[in-house]
């Protein structure tokens, strides 16, 4: 007998620790080399853990077991025969796929009908269980309709209502779940800043029409150029980053009681998914334009949503973006994102009546809300970075010339 290890993998910098949250295999399987058998939570992103070689599969921690970095999750007997009848690996991604064949065909249909339509996976199962989903309220694109964990993660993305089956069942149960690493570290982080930092908000509103009517006036040969389409955050990062520049204690952080500046703006997005909200971050967002900006956002919270973002794509943020108005927030407060020292929160859209030239008109507004730390950031620079923000919102322009009109910076002002 020829036994491998498998030893759970450092996910990131600090992390001591995983929870086993899933066995993609079951004990005695045969896997091959490459392929993912378990899922791993850390305190910051799920990770997927692939077979070092191919042969049986012993498990040693459990699903819900918390194993240190370095431990051993399972061993792989890689002298054990392959079970005859046993599918082929999977092709490497680079392979040409083969010429169909009528052979391959009858396989790929006896695959198909292994499952009925509408069975989970096991990710799915698992996910499901978790957030009280039933099998009829997902449609599956897996092999023979089979619900797929990126099927569950979509159908949470469209926003219905997980609670509807239990909730009508007239049933009074009630559920523990044991907390995850990574919703355990949002707890302590946000306790810890509450506790640690001199958190202040200071608000204001912004006119979104000069933006939205950029956006119908372009959106469409934007999208034809760029391949992305053209939304709000982009200007909001583009706008942040250039106010970042006038106020750089805004962007600043405060270490071993010292103050340290950026000279660059890395700008963490928050994301939503259905284990917490991630912040994925754009480095170096001074540098880009709004289509490398859009395109940047759109990579990142597709990976957060597939559980695929990496611990290193969600460090080193300089500054924080989270945009609650999305799920139809009128106004919050933010909380700072650690080590960074201010956040921006936006809202949804409503349209108010406004008071223009002595007029009364309707226009689209969002209250915006900077919570920033007092120690490092005081009121003015609080106030007039967010009033600078809302000025090359107001006055798109502005954002070609740091900030300043065409006129001031014809007259060198």
């Amino acid at each position: 007998m020829s036994l491998i290890e498998m030893k759970v993998p450092s996910p990131g910098e600090s992390i001591s620790e995983v929870i086993i949250a899933n066995w993609l295999v079951k004990n005695g399987d045969y896997v091959e080399n490459g392929q993912v058998i378990a899922e791993i939570d850390s305190d910051k992103a799920t990770l997927e853990l692939a077979a070092e070689a191919s042969g049986a599969i012993s498990i040693v921690a459990q699903a819900g077991d918390t194993v240190a970095v370095g431990g051993v999750a399972c061993t792989i007997d890689t002298s054990a025969a392959k079970p005859a009848g046993a599918p082929a690996a999977p092709p490497k991604k680079e392979a040409a796929p083969a010429a169909p064949k009528a052979e391959a065909k009858t396989e790929t249909k006896a695959a198909e009908t292994a499952y009925a339509t509408g069975t989970p996976s096991p990710a799915a199962a698992k996910l499901m269980a978790e957030q009280n989903i039933s099998a009829t309220q997902i449609a599956g694109s897996g092999p023979g309709g089979r619900i797929t964990k990126g099927d569950v993660i979509a159908a949470m993305a469209s926003g219905f209502d997980t609670a509807a089956v239990a909730r009508h069942s007239g049933a009074r149960t009630e559920r523990r779940e044991k907390m995850t690493n990574l919703r355990k570290k949002i707890s302590e982080r946000l306790v810890s800043v509450k506790n640690t930092t001199a958190m202040l908000t200071t608000f204001n509103e912004v006119n979104m029409k000069p933006i939205m009517d950029l956006r119908a006036k372009y959106k469409d040969v934007f999208k034809e150029k760029h391949g992305v389409g053209l939304g709000f955050m982009s200007f909001f990062t583009k706008a942040c980053s250039e106010a970042l520049y006038a106020f750089p204690a805004v962007n600043a952080r405060i270490e071993n009681g010292e103050i340290v500046y950026h000279d660059y703006t890395d700008i963490g997005i928050a994301v939503s998914s259905p284990k917490g909200l991630m912040v994925p971050i754009i480095r170096n967002a001074e540098t880009m334009g709004l289509a490398d900006i859009e395109r940047s956002i759109g990579e990142m919270a597709k990976k957060v949503r597939d559980g695929k973002i990496s611990v290193d794509e969600m460090q080193g943020g300089t500054f924080t973006i989270t945009n609650g108005g999305v799920f139809g927030s009128m106004l919050s407060t933010p909380i700072i994102n650690p080590p960074q020292s201010a956040i921006l929160g936006m809202h949804n859209i409503v349209e108010r009546p406004v008071a223009e030239n002595g007029q009364v008109v309707i226009r689209p507004i969002m209250y915006v809300a900077l919570s920033y730390d007092h120690r490092i950031i005081d009121g003015r620079e609080s106030v007039s970075f967010l009033v600078k923000v809302k000025d090359m919102l107001e006055n798109p322009e502005r954002m070609l010339f740091g900030g300043k009109s065409a006129e001031e910076v014809l007259l060198g002002l």
